[in-house]
């Protein structure tokens, strides 16, 4: 049984499959709500869960409804959170506590899926890509509480890198100074998120899920670990070249910055003007690195499980 009932509603089959040591793999649910546009914001979560059941492994959807962390979503949950009109507030593991509290409809972010997957003990967590050090942060100080909860929580994160809109030779260097290994899943190099490239290298590889179940393992072994990150890039078929990625990004900046977007709301609408200015680019490759990234995640926890 998993720790803090009181705070967690597992759906049957999450239950199912933890009490019987199967694998799990955790989903988060901002990709539903504010990530992606509708109508492929739900069909992306859809996608995501067929790919982790094909593979093996249950799927857990993680949100927080009605003071209860949801570990396994069901399909009106994810409707409502795919839903604008409902407008369900975004939470990162800060603000867990207070939508808790407030009994508010909330999707979760990196961190706050990461926060409830441990508690869920669950391992293996799947995402796009992760937070991290912003463009301009040394005015700002805008970095993503996922690093934070990266160095804290030992829970594995399948991604396909930061955020392309981040500074990802800042956030490269923060998270190996917050001790969070960056394993290449089949790479040499930190993918970009729409990119498979950064110019950055890696120092750890693993080519197949049996490799990463096995530094998994010998990684929460040690006392006092935190999270890790698997390393994926997009789709080859999907993929965008760097440089045409940051000429849209800087873009996207200054028109966010001309709007006075600040915080929270500067990811989506970054998001949405690179789809546009991509005629689409990035929203294909965002989704199928989002699925692939799921499915990556789920071999992972089958091999963990089988280990």
């Amino acid at each position: 049984m998993a720790p803090f009932p009181e705070l967690l509603r597992l759906s049957e089959e999450v239950a199912a499959a933890l009490a019987g040591a199967r694998p799990v793999v955790a989903l988060e649910s901002s990709l539903i709500a504010q990530g992606l546009p509708p109508p492929h914001n739900l069909e992306t979560a859809q996608r995501s869960e067929a790919a982790v059941r094909e593979e093996g492994a249950t799927p857990a959807t993680i949100a927080v409804d009605g003071g209860r962390v949801i570990v396994g979503a069901d399909a009106q949950l994810m409707e409502r959170l795919a839903d604008p009109s409902t407008q369900p507030v975004k939470a990162a593991s800060r603000d867990l506590g207070p939508v808790l509290a407030s009994r508010r409809l909330a999707s979760t972010t990196v961190s706050g899926t990461m926060r409830a997957a441990h508690l869920a003990r669950i391992a293996v967590l799947a995402t796009g890509g992760i937070g991290g050090v912003h463009r301009g942060a040394a005015l700002s100080h805008d970095v993503s509480s996922d690093i934070d909860e990266l160095a804290a929580t030992p829970v594995a994160v399948v991604c396909s890198g930061p955020k392309s809109i981040l500074d990802l030779p800042a956030t490269f260097e923060l998270l190996e100074t917050r001790r969070v290994p960056l394993i290449g899943y089949g790479v040499d190099e930190l993918p970009a998120f729409y990119s498979t490239t950064s110019g950055l290298r890696l120092v750890h590889r693993v080519d197949d899920a049996r490799e990463a179940a096995a530094a998994l393992r010998m990684h929460r072994s040690i006392p006092g670990s935190g999270g890790l990150i698997f390393l994926q890039p997009p789709p080859a078929e999907l993929a965008i070249p760097l440089d045409e990625v940051d000429a849209w990004i800087e873009l996207a900046i200054r028109d966010a910055d001309d709007r006075r977007i600040t915080g929270g709301a500067v990811t989506p609408h970054v998001l949405a003007y690179l789809a546009q200015a991509s005629e689409g680019r990035t929203l294909r490759a965002n989704i199928g690195l989002i699925v692939n990234n799921a499915r990556t995640a789920a071999r992972i926890a089958v091999a963990l499980e089988k280990s």
